[in-house]
Order: structure tokens, then sequence, then C-alpha cells
């Protein structure tokens, strides 16, 4: 009797990898569009990435998501796929072509799509904006809102050094300034993000004092567990629009969806209650 094929598998790697929702992203799809297939977390050390690269193909997989604290290291161990990524050093999706591992960031394009969702009337190109963090996503969202032509992006991270070179990676309108200089550069900001781990569940929260933020300034945070951090309290509190990091993973999961299982998935309001309530269990 001859073997049914195995179905297409994709995963997310990190370490660690229990927080990850993006199973229950994909398997929502893989079941509402009625495709074969499944999505897993695998749990890889940093010890044990180059040689997880390495076997990718045998594993089974066509594709995987890369979470913290992989992403930069990824994008030295596969072919970067496109320019904007390979500028970046950071890498969250990966996929086979021809027996070839590729690898690109869908980062900024989540985070683009996700403020462009909660606040449509927002228009970078009109407005300077502060970024918290120097890491991976930091990197993703700054070239995102580089390409949206952002007048000036300020980064900010307690390692000024990473910020400085992440400036000097991206070039202008990116500029960097001291953590000391945080009440300057949030007087001057329309946009507030938060890129760094800080209020995560498990991490000290983000201690910024916003009152040097102007009254109709956005605030967006990348963490979304929990989905309210103290930070995006603070905001709404002081009647700032407040954007949670779940639509920034929502959307920048779309494209890997779509290049794993050949289907362009949407993010609706019933995949967005989904997570909250697994969130909130």
């Amino acid at each position: 009797m001859s073997r049914a094929p195995e179905q297409p598998r994709a995963a997310v790697i990190g370490w660690p990898v229990a927080h990850s929702r993006s199973p229950l992203i994909h398997n929502y799809w893989l079941d509402l569009y009625r495709i074969p297939g499944r999505y897993d977390r695998i749990a890889v050390a940093p010890e044990d990435l180059a040689a997880f690269i390495a076997g990718f193909a045998e594993q089974g997989l066509i594709g995987c998501n890369v979470t913290v604290p992989h992403k930069e290291q990824v994008a030295r161990l596969v072919s970067i796929a496109d320019p904007e990524t390979r500028r970046l050093g950071s890498v969250n999706t990966l996929w086979l072509a021809d027996g070839t591992l590729l690898g690109t960031s869908t980062d900024g394009h989540g985070f683009l799509a996700s403020l462009r969702q909660a606040v449509p009337d927002f228009h970078a190109c009109e407005h300077d904006v502060l970024v918290l963090g120097a890491g991976g996503a930091a990197r993703a969202i700054v070239a995102a809102l580089q390409s949206a032509s952002a007048r000036r992006i300020r980064l900010a991270n307690r390692t000024a050094e990473r910020a400085q070179r992440l400036a000097d990676d991206l070039g202008a309108p990116v500029v960097p300034v001291p953590w000391a200089g945080l009440p300057d550069a949030l007087a001057a900001s329309s946009l507030l993000v938060n890129a760094t781990a800080l209020g995560m569940t498990g991490k000290p929260p983000l201690a910024v004092d916003l009152s040097p933020l102007p009254s109709d300034a956005i605030v967006a945070d990348i963490v979304y567990a929990p989905l309210e951090t103290e930070l995006l309290k603070t905001a709404r509190a002081r009647g700032h629009r407040a954007i949670d990091g779940l639509g920034m993973l929502l959307h920048q999961a779309v494209p890997g969806f779509e290049r794993w299982f050949g289907l362009k998935p949407e993010v609706t309001p019933e995949l967005r209650r989904l997570i909250v309530r697994d969130l909130a269990g």
C-alpha cells in the first residue's frame, strides 16, 4: 500500500518560541481556505541555529518564520531574496526555491499595514517619527518608514552605539538621538514606536515619560503579549491614539502564507478576535 504524501509544513523558529501566536494565525488560514498543510513551533537554541538552517530541507519544511533572537543571525546564513532585506540585515520569513533557502523581512510591511488600518488618516510623509530600539524589528520598521517618506526618523536606544550603527546603515532621514534626549525627541514627534521587547510578558516595562509628546501624537507598540502594555495604557489615559502589536503580527504573516501555500489570506476581525481570546486565556 502506498503512503499518502505528507502535507506541506511550515513553522516558526525562535528561542524561546512557546509564546508565538503564529501557529494560530497560519493554521486558522489553512482551515479557513481548506488548504492541506500544517504550521508548527520549533524551539531552536542559538548554538543550534546554523545546523538547523543547514538541514532545513531535510526536516520536511517548505518555509518558516523567524522570531527573536534569530532574525539577524539567520540573515547571515541564507540567500537574501531582495535588496531591501540585504540592506536591513534582518530576516523573518524563509522559503525554499529550487533547493535554495531564501529569506526576506515582512516586518516592515506588517507595521505599515497595521498603521494604515488603525489610523488611515496618518501619512508618514507629513510627520516626524521617534523609534525606540535598534534590533531586527526596529531595523525593519525604520526602513519601512523610510519607504513611506517619513520626514524625519529619530532613533533612540539605550546602547547608543547600536542606534548610531543602524542610522549609519540606513542613512537619511534617520537620526540617532541619545536616550537622555528623549524629552526633546518626543516633543518633536507625531508618532512614537516602541520597537523593543520592553513591556513584553516577563520583561521590564518601558519606562518613558510621555508628557512631552504632542497631544495628537500616535503611540504604537510592537509588543502583543500583553496586548495592552503599560506604554499603551499610559498613552490612552493621556488621550493618544494607541496601536498594539497584534496588527503588525497579523499583517506580517500574510506574505509568508501566500509564498508557502499559494493564496493571499485576509486579516479579518474574526482572526484578530481569535488571537485576542488566546492572549486573554
